[in-house]
């Protein structure tokens, strides 16, 4: 984890919540404390311990990229997709050149199953750093779970989202014509989510 991932330098104050105004059970330390230790812990794999303290650090500090994106990656891995996904989108809306903001996003509707959503931001973040592995290896876990799913009702059209355009030269075969007692029963193919998004973070120095 770099020092950018280490301070809080884009809307926290960092002078904490004085004394006197502490409820009950509020941990000890102000805002800067908070985030460290909620960093720390999500580096040690206690992710929700770290979504307690960052849960609060971002209450105290809601303009915080920083800690918003912390608490994102908390709330990932323990598994509270939804909630990650909003912080990983506001994070993403305030700059949307956050190529991991839009990663986040992109790995957290994967696993609330909008794998058109994934597939959209997935590809920004590509666009933005294309030579990262675990981006361009999620863009085509989410590309090829679209393709499986359109394999059951119908091929994906030029424009779709996870459409692969075919290589220069090749015709694509045509559709085969059946009728509906042709079709065979079956699940829908099972998906995954693509890979977490924790650990060291590979992304330029601010």
């Amino acid at each position: 984890m770099d020092e950018r991932d280490e301070r809080v330098d884009d809307g926290a104050g960092g002078g904490g919540v004085p004394e006197q105004q502490r409820r009950s059970g509020e941990p000890v330390g102000d805002v800067y404390e908070w985030f460290r230790r909620g960093v720390k812990l999500l580096a040690q794999g206690n992710p929700a311990a770290a979504e307690q303290l960052l849960a609060r650090a971002a209450a105290v500090e809601p303009a915080s990229r920083s800690i918003r994106e912390a608490l994102a990656r908390a709330q990932y891995d323990a598994g509270s997709y939804a909630a990650a996904l909003e912080n990983f989108r506001t994070v993403a809306l305030a700059d949307p050149s956050d190529d991991y903001a839009q990663f986040g996003w992109g790995v957290a509707a994967a696993r609330l199953g909008d794998f058109e959503t994934s597939a959209e931001h997935l590809a920004l973040a590509v666009a933005m750093r294309p030579e990262t592995d675990h981006y361009r290896a999620a863009l085509r876990q989410t590309r090829a779970t679209l393709a499986a799913r359109a394999g059951a009702f119908g091929p994906l059209l030029p424009g779709a989202s996870g459409y692969l355009e075919p290589p220069a030269g090749t015709v694509a075969p045509p559709r085969r014509t059946e009728s509906p007692e042709d079709r065979t029963s079956g699940p829908e193919p099972g998906t995954t989510g693509g890979p977490e998004p924790t650990g060291e973070r590979d992304r330029r120095d601010g």
